[in-house]
């Protein structure tokens, strides 16, 4: 052995195989293997422990203060802080301390209880006793203390602990079932394998006499993923190698479900285990309103400096006269008058930061912290939302995101199991053009129903026999279906045979389906024992086929295979899969007739598989045993091998024929889209089926209308034209009508705008995404040219998709010029990359698992929920959240600006306006739970309202209510009755007041009087903004000024012990006791909420929008506004359309003499204006009534009738 050797076996000793390596070494049992075999290199590998918290008892404290003074607010306030400790600040430190230690204190309580329940389910996972051999026994240990090598006993219905390699089970085929429930969500039962050479080992006495070791591949998070090989020590010296693959690996957290027992042997453990690693955290995603709230805060951050620099300036211009600088009263030490100028200022400088700085809300990021934290259980608690088949409600995995759910302008969804129910039923399928129903014919007798279908001929010939027969043979055998004969099984159909009730188990419906349907045309399938399929034909006899290979089915190829060899000892290769994997492989066949029932039934909207096989020879089958073993035994770059020997063996089919399954639309799935659509939404469709499929389910759901004009960019368009010619030519025709124009200015519904839709393909999509070669002739980039085509088409629909792709689409109009806001809903694996990719991303919680649940930001039951969940939480959770930040800047420009004007009336000395309790308490206790509540509790519109009319859902797009132009109009609005306050506490002081006792007013009554006016006025101002009360914002709002009125009564109406001194003593009352002031607290609140009611009731009246309109006429019914229909009148008025012949076309209406109370009435349009709150007479009939396509371009559908 060579220098080099030694040297990497000590480093792999010392620092374990995985660090440098890309496999390991598991030795079964902890035991050597035999003499002269290999050398035994033990290997430090990671215990069972499970550990999904981010603290320990020692970590807490700095780690989460570290986490916290991340945060620019708070790391801001601890640096104010500091500067009040260590120079003579004009407030306490305790101004400044006391909020952050509040906000600080808050968060780290919330975040370590939430770690504590974390601890607790760590710990009672951890601690659960599992079965582990050890020299021949069975013994309990804690599941901690498990190591890679253990031999695990595991029982029914038990929970894998670790990563297991299946050795043995209590069947005889030693197969195992087992749900993944917990994993991926799919309830059905999988079938693992184990090992053939150790499936005998049925004991703990034979499982502890095994000599084996096991080479697989470092962890990595892939659930279906896994590669590996066993090497099986006999008595003879070669050891016998079997490849291992994903069928023959338990994850942790699956239950063994119908199997007394299994022996495993551990090979990932603790953080190692592939669920571990899937549940590390994903990317954190960031909402435009805390964007927008960022930005502020540097603003605001802006006004602060300029606020200190200008106060600084203005001390030394007021100091340079030297009766000035050094008063009587304040005279400066030596020291002072020594120090540097520049470092006096910098001081100076430093104290007006800190006299200035509550401008900043710190507290406003606890409260919207708690407003999003609480707010997310309203859709936890919505009943509309519940599914009662699934007994499921919404989850909430991330409650950052809420007010995103209210500005979404892109949609992409999945179609299987999203749009669709994914429950499968086999709806017919075609042998050489002759069509079956399983319906309508069964065992040649046509039954009731099957009128008007194409009937095969009932005797259709020897040769058309046999090849009916075997295609139904090939659909009975080419799967990956269990048979399980019990009463209940887990979302499982379920079939009648021979008086035993038999349920079909797989992870596909498809399969289902199709076994389902072989069964009503006369073939049924058994089961799988001993390696033999059984199959029961039409004439009640067993047939039994050997399984020999299966060549499972993946999204790459599109196709499965299974090789079996008859009784008779032919080979057969059947094969099933989509017709673009198959068409190009086959040889013979009718494949015209076959084609031509396949785009029939795609059109149709049926999913379609193609079926096909070929005889071997016993020769070819041993070539192709050996290509697939030597594939399969490879560590390195399996999957690249297994697939090239998947393209050599699946060619040169015999078409037999096709197959056609229905997928039904989800409830309601055609009234969301719509409603999204009405709402401003564009949805994109992005699907792996084929395009026919796609098309016809996109018309079902209302994707595409029948008056849409389809625009193809497909690949069969682009065999005939260049990619170049084809974007140009549909770029043509999309900006013919609007110039250059963007269709996001158009409602999108207008009668006057034609509607485009566009359908591409995955391989187009490829082609455009490509980058342009430079110095090519195309000129132009693809990628731009597609996106302007797809912002003038009202749906988009992506066919033949691969998971990566979809993320690539969502990817690429997140980072078009307009950055606008996305959401990504799908139920499957393959739509988690596009979930993760989209700003908002919604899982469905459906029949191919919870991946998508699991990684998304929110999961619903259906896709009929995603209305409520946008127009209602999505729209409230936005007001709530704007109104928040807007008030909260605002009602500290209140707070601090007249502190800033105190400053040119005391010589820039900074003293303070407010006592140090009223800055202290300011923001935590006088004025916060009036907004926090708001925030939870507000309603500007009825709910029902909000879901009939998605138009609404406009109102409030691109961000509009946290634009600039209304935060200036907030900050102003601050300045204004920050001014009112002061100054007109000012001028009311200025012929100095005097108390009942003939006291005189001095700084501090001037300052508790602002502060009082202050108090009631931002208070009254969330008050006149709350459309939506209850007895706990009554509770709440007047609780807190009169909390503010005890504790104003307290603290200066006690002398307090544990103050050095007393400043406030007797003001509050002394305040009080004047009638000025009371004149002056009442004056001035009038006077500083009237520009904003004004301003109010003139927008109303004059330029309402549609959510006032609504809010007005909601007024008027009392309440019950959605009661009557259609909403659509509110909205602005659309403008006058003009014939062809340039007249003005106006809109007649029927009209009623009186208006009764009891009835409901419509709102109406009057010359092409809405008016809703004007009832004329309604009887009098207008000769040749015509009613504008534009008075109605924005009506509801359905029995939302305009009159």
């Amino acid at each position: 052995m060579d220098f080099s050797t030694i040297r990497n076996l000590i480093t792999r000793y010392c620092t374990g195989e995985e660090s440098w390596v890309d496999s390991r070494t598991v030795y079964i049992g902890h035991k050597e293997p035999p003499p002269g075999t290999e050398a035994y290199i033990p290997q430090r590998f990671p215990d069972n422990r499970i550990v999904s918290s981010k603290y320990t008892f020692w970590n807490f404290i700095p780690k989460n203060l570290f986490e916290q003074f991340r945060r620019i607010a708070n790391f801001y306030f601890l640096i104010i802080f500091l500067v009040q400790l260590i120079i003579d600040t004009p407030t306490s430190p305790t101004t400044s301390g006391l909020p952050l230690f509040f906000v600080i204190t808050v968060t780290a309580i919330k975040q370590g209880y939430e770690d504590w329940i974390r601890h607790k389910a760590d710990n009672a996972i951890n601690q659960c006793p599992v079965h582990v051999v050890q020299h021949g026994k069975v013994v309990r240990e804690q599941s901690q203390k498990l190591r890679v090598g253990d031999i695990v006993q595991v029982k029914e219905d038990e929970t894998f602990p670790c990563d297991l390699i299946l050795l043995s089970s209590s069947r005889e085929d030693g197969t195992c079932f087992v749900t993944t429930a917990s994993l991926d969500g799919e309830s059905s039962h999988k079938t693992y394998y184990a090992v053939q050479d150790t499936k005998a080992f049925n004991t703990a006495e034979e499982v502890d006499t095994l000599h084996a070791t096991i080479e697989c591949e470092q962890p990595q998070p892939d659930l279906y993923k896994f590669v590996g090989r066993i090497n099986i020590y006999l008595e003879r010296e070669e050891p016998i190698a079997r490849p291992l693959g994903s069928e023959n690996l338990l994850l942790r957290g699956a239950t063994l479900k119908n199997t007394e027992c299994i022996f495993a042997v551990a090979i990932y453990t603790g953080m190692e285990t592939k669920m571990a690693l899937n549940y590390q955290s994903k990317s954190q995603k960031r909402s435009a309103v805390e964007k927008s709230m960022n930005a502020y805060l540097i603003v605001y951050l802006c006004i602060l400096i300029s606020k200190a620099l200008i106060n600084t300036v203005l001390k030394y211009v007021w100091q340079a006269d030297p009766n000035r600088d050094e008063p009587w009263y304040n005279q400066k030490t030596d020291t002072e008058r020594q120090r540097h100028v520049l470092i006096r200022a910098f001081t100076d400088f430093l104290a007006f930061m800190v006299l200035f700085n509550y401008i900043i809300p710190v507290s406003m990021y606890v409260t919207v912290e708690m407003q999003k934290f609480l707010g997310s259980y309203f859709i936890l608690w919505d009943d509309d939302m519940f599914d009662e088949e699934l007994g499921e409600r919404p989850l909430v995995n991330t409650s950052d995101l809420n007010e995103e759910l209210g500005q979404v302008e892109y949609v992409f969804t999945d179609k299987t199991g999203t749009l669709t129910e994914n429950d499968m039923e086999l709806r017919e399928c075609c042998v050489d053009g002759h069509v079956y129903v399983p319906h309508a014919i069964c065992n040649g007798q046509i039954l009731p129903g099957a009128a008007a279908m194409d009937m095969i001929d009932s005797s259709p010939g020897v040769d058309g026999k046999e090849r009916e027969e075997l295609f139904f043979r090939a659909l009975c055998l080419c799967h990956t279906v269990q048979v399980k004969e019990e009463e209940t099984v887990d979302g499982i159909k379920r079939g009648i045979h021979q008086g035993k009730s038999t349920f079909y188990i797989s992870s596909s419906p498809d399969e289902v389906a199709l076994v389902e349907g072989m069964k009503r045309l006369g073939f049924t399938y058994l089961r799988l024992k001993d390696s033999h399929m059984e199959i029961l034909n039409r004439d009640d006899e067993t047939e039994r086929f050997e399984l020999l290979e299966v060549l499972n089915f993946d999204s790459v190829r599109r196709r499965m295979s299974v090789i079996v060899r008859s009784n008779t000892g032919e080979y057969y290769l059947f094969c099933k899969g989509a017709d673009s994997s198959i068409f190009p492989r086959v040889v013979s066949g009718k494949v015209e007739q076959v084609r031509a029932r396949v785009e029939l039934n795609a059109v149709e909207g049926l999913r379609t598989l193609c079926v096909a096989y070929k005889k071997l020879t016993h020769e070819e089958y041993e070539k192709v045993c050996h290509l697939l073993n030597s594939a399969k035994l490879a560590l390195h770059e399996r999957d690249r091998k297994l697939a090239e020997a998947y393209d050599i063996i699946e060619k040169d089919f015999i078409l037999l024929g096709a197959t056609a399954v229905e997928d039904r639309l989800q409830d309601k799935a055609a009234d969301t889209i719509e409603s999204l659509h009405k709402a401003g939404m564009k949805v994109w469709v992005l699907t792996g089926d084929k395009m026919e499929t796609a098309a016809a389910t996109c018309y079902a759901s209302k994707l595409f209308h029948r008056n849409t004009q389809i625009l193809e960019l497909t690949t069969k368009r682009t065999e005939e034209q260049s990619l170049h010619d084809v974007l140009f030519d549909l770029s043509r025709t999309v900006l013919r009508q609007h110039g250059s124009m963007s269709r996001d200015t158009f409602s999108g519904l207008s009668g006057d705008c034609q509607d485009y839709g566009l359908i591409i393909d995955g391989a187009t999509l490829s082609a455009v995404l490509k980058p342009t070669q430079e110095g090519s002739s195309s000129g132009g980039n693809y990628k731009e040219i597609f996106l302007e085509i797809c912002r003038n088409c009202s749906a988009v629909l992506c066919c033949r998709m691969a998971p990566l792709q979809k993320a690539q689409i969502v990817k690429m109009i997140k980072a078009s010029k307009e950055h606008p806001i996305t959401l990504a809903i799908g139920d499957g694996a393959n739509d988690v990359s596009m979930i993760l990719e989209a700003h908002v991303g919604i899982g469905i919680m459906g029949k191919e698992g919870r991946q998508a649940a699991r990684n998304s930001d929110y999961a619903i039951t259906k896709f009929k929920h995603l209305k409520k969940m946008l127009l209602v939480h999505g729209h409230y959770y936005y007001i709530r959240i704007a109104e928040l930040v807007q008030y909260f800047f605002y009602k500290n420009v209140c707070f601090i600006f007249p502190q800033f004007l105190y400053q040119f009336f005391c010589g820039y000395s900074q003293q303070p306006l407010y006592d140090t309790a009223y800055l202290t308490l300011y923001n935590i206790s006088f004025t916060s739970l009036p907004i926090l509540l708001y925030s939870l509790m507000e309603q500007h519109i009825n709910m029902d309202i909000l879901k009939r009319d998605p138009f609404l859902y406009r109102d409030i797009a691109k961000n509009s209510l946290l634009r600039w132009r209304i935060f200036i109009y907030w900050t102003f609005l601050g300045v204004f009755d920050a001014m009112v306050f002061f100054f007109g506490a000012f001028f009311l002081f200025d012929n100095t007041t005097f108390t009942s006792n003939g006291q005189m007013f001095g700084n501090w009554t001037f300052g508790t009087l602002v502060f009082t006016i202050l108090v009631f006025t931002v208070t009254l101002k969330l008050a006149l903004d709350t459309h939506y009360w209850t007895w706990i914002n009554h509770f709440v709002i007047w609780g807190s000024l009169l909390f503010y009125v005890i504790f104003s009564l307290l603290w200066g109406g006690i002398i307090w012990p544990f103050l050095n001194y007393q400043r406030m003593y007797y003001v509050f009352m002394q305040m009080l006791s004047s009638g000025p002031a009371w004149l002056s607290i009442i004056l001035l609140i009038i006077v500083s909420l009237l520009p904003d009611v004004l301003k109010k009731v003139l927008c109303r009246a004059l330029w309402p929008t549609t959510t006032e309109r609504i809010q007005n006429a909601d007024r008027l019914y009392k309440g019950h506004l959605s009661e009557f229909s259609p909403l659509s009148s509110l909205h602005a008025p659309p403008a006058r359309k003009h014939d062809r012949h340039g007249n003005e076309s106006q809109n007649h209406v029927h009209r009623r003499s009186e208006f009764s109370p009891s009835k409901k009435l419509m709102c109406t349009y009057w010359g092409g204006r809405p008016d809703y709150c004007t009832f004329n007479s309604f009887l009098r009939i207008e000769e040749n009534p015509r009613i504008s396509r534009a008075a109605y371009a924005n009506s509801a559908p359905g029995p939302e009738t305009s009159v």
